[in-house]
C-alpha cells in the first residue's frame, strides 16, 4: 500500500459466496451501501467490465450525492473493482471476498489518485468504511441466506 491508500477489513460469519451476492445484487447494495444514516436510490447497476453502477444517496442531513461509477476487473466471488469518478474524491476501488475460518473477509481497498487528498480523507473515510460494514453486518443478520 502507498500514502495514496485507504485499506479497511472485516471478517463476517457468513460464506465468501453470500458477502459477494449481498454486493452484487442491486437490490441489496441498496440497503446497506454507504455511512450510517445513508439511503440509496440505485438507477444503474450493470456488473460487468466498462459496466455502469450509477446511484443517489441521500444523507441523513437531506443531501443527496450523485454517484457514477464505472466497473472494471470483476472475477465473481473473489473481486470487483470499480472507478469513482469525481466531481470530487477520485479514486479506483479493489472490492476482495477470502475465505476466513468459517465465514469470510471483506477487504476494501482505495486509492486515490491525489495522495494529499488520501491523507486528508483518511480518518474520515476510514470511520465511514467501519460504518458501512456495520450497516452490511446488520443486513446479514436481517436477510441471512444459506451459504
Amino acid at each position: 500500500m502507498s500514502g495514496q491508500d485507504i485499506h479497511s477489513s472485516r471478517a463476517f460469519p457468513v460464506s465468501r459466496e453470500r458477502l459477494y451476492d449481498a454486493f452484487a445484487d442491486p437490490a441489496q447494495v441498496a440497503l446497506w451501501w454507504g455511512p450510517a444514516g445513508f439511503t440509496n436510490t440505485i438507477h444503474e447497476f450493470d456488473l460487468r467490465p466498462g459496466g455502469h453502477w450509477r446511484f443517489t444517496m441521500h444523507g441523513p442531513d437531506g443531501k443527496t450525492y450523485e454517484q457514477d461509477k464505472v466497473f472494471g476487473e470483476i472475477i465473481p466471488a473473489e473481486k470487483v473493482t470499480f472507478r469513482h469518478h469525481a466531481p470530487v474524491h477520485g479514486f479506483l476501488m479493489e472490492l476482495s471476498f477470502h475465505d476466513k475460518g468459517e465465514g469470510s473477509r471483506f477487504d476494501w481497498l482505495m486509492r486515490f489518485d491525489d495522495p494529499g487528498e488520501a491523507e486528508t480523507l483518511r480518518n474520515f473515510i476510514s470511520k465511514a468504511n467501519e460504518e458501512n460494514f456495520d450497516r452490511l453486518q446488520s443486513h446479514l443478520n436481517l436477510h441471512s441466506h444459506p451459504a
